[in-house]
């Protein structure tokens, strides 16, 4: 039974079968892809407050030093991505701050804000005013909170990490893998197109990331909704010093996730984190969000890599390098595809809120950019 699943009413079909099978891929197994994609982005890191306390995690700060932005701030970052020519604004935060954050429920309400949720959507509102299509990853959320800010987002996010029961989330406010797999689950219900992952060398063995990525499977089986899965290895910091999955394990699990996820979804291997060079032909086909502008504030001892270095990793494997959106070209409409096509299984649903959809039509400099892209 996975943890938390039955406190969240989660019910997720993981065969056997499946299990054993993917406990034998390895990385000859599978295929390389036809081509590399990846995203420009500027990284907004909302609010370093976190109810949980992660081993590994050097994202959250304790009450009483985690910070807010402020919108001017927000402002600031977005408008310096656009001039940059990102297109897209990670919204990145610790899941809901707790009673603990006295300072920063404070700092809302003095802004006029009653939660975390109802302060994202007025940064993802300033994100589009400023030309960038916000993908808001504000960790697990009830089906209120993401229905109040799904519509001014092209994209949302959730990294489950894993089924297990691990060691390095414990604490009195234990991350739960149920909530995580509810949280994907809501996002399929309401039709948000998603990213999701796992995170190698937590203390998850080869069984728990064969189940971690069934499950995956099973809900976007249902819902259609996952348009990315990201392979991302622990790495050490100033908070973690378990070590880090060795080359061997990645392209193992990198192929393992190929063969477990339908073609249409996409492997993704961070670039600042896991030795992509070596991954590709286990099937990685997407490289993710990458900045020009702004740090990786999660992971921020590991640069992001260049855009020319992006270039060099592809010439290296001879495929070609393309640029994408944050929300992926088979969750938009024909019409807004502009290319006439009809619409595959993804489009049958509304994908794209009116909001999100205008932004693409806008006839100025960030329409322009965004449609470059899809055309």
């Amino acid at each position: 039974m996975i943890p938390g699943a039955a406190r969240y009413d989660v019910d997720v079909s993981i065969d056997e079968t499946d299990v054993e099978r993917l406990l034998e891929v390895m990385p000859e197994d599978v295929a390389a892809p036809t081509e590399l994609t990846y995203a420009r982005n500027v990284f907004v890191p909302l609010t370093t407050a976190c109810r949980y306390t992660c081993t590994y995690c050097t994202y959250f700060d304790p009450p009483g030093a985690a910070s807010l932005l402020s919108l001017a701030e927000v402002r600031d970052i977005c408008r310096r991505g656009a001039d940059a020519g990102c297109t897209e604004a990670l919204f990145t935060f610790g899941d809901d701050p707790d009673e603990r954050y006295t300072e920063i429920h404070a700092q809302l309400e003095e802004w006029g804000y009653d939660s975390i949720h109802d302060y994202l959507r007025a940064a993802c509102e300033v994100a589009l005013e400023e030309g960038l299509l916000p993908h808001s990853n504000p960790g697990d959320q009830t089906r209120e909170q993401m229905g109040r800010v799904a519509d001014v987002n092209a994209s949302m996010g959730v990294m489950l990490e894993t089924t297990a029961d691990v060691d390095a989330h414990a604490g009195p406010r234990r991350k739960e893998p149920g909530q995580r797999l509810a949280t994907i689950r809501t996002a399929g219900e309401l039709a948000v197109p998603f990213t999701t992952g796992i995170l190698v060398g937590i203390g998850d063995g080869w069984r728990d990331r064969a189940e971690s990525l069934l499950a995956i499977r099973d809900l976007h089986g249902r819902y259609g909704h996952v348009q990315e899965v990201i392979i991302q290895p622990v790495r050490n910091n100033e908070r973690w010093n378990g070590g880090t999955p060795d080359l061997a394990t990645m392209r193992r699990v990198t192929a393992m996730a190929r063969v477990a996820l339908p073609d249409d979804v996409s492997v993704q291997a961070p670039p600042n984190l896991a030795p992509v060079r070596e991954l590709i032909d286990c099937g990685v086909d997407d490289l993710g969000g990458v900045s020009p502008v702004t740090d990786d504030h999660v992971n921020p001892e590991y640069a992001w890599p260049a855009l020319d270095e992006l270039r060099s990793i592809a010439d290296d494997v001879g495929l070609a390098l393309t640029e994408r959106l944050p929300v992926y070209e088979r969750f938009l409409s024909a019409e807004l595809r502009g290319n006439g096509a009809a619409a595959n299984s993804a489009a049958d649903r509304e994908w794209v809120s009116p909001r999100i959809r205008a932004a693409l039509g806008e006839d100025n400099d960030a329409g322009e950019r965004y449609r470059r892209l899809i055309d």
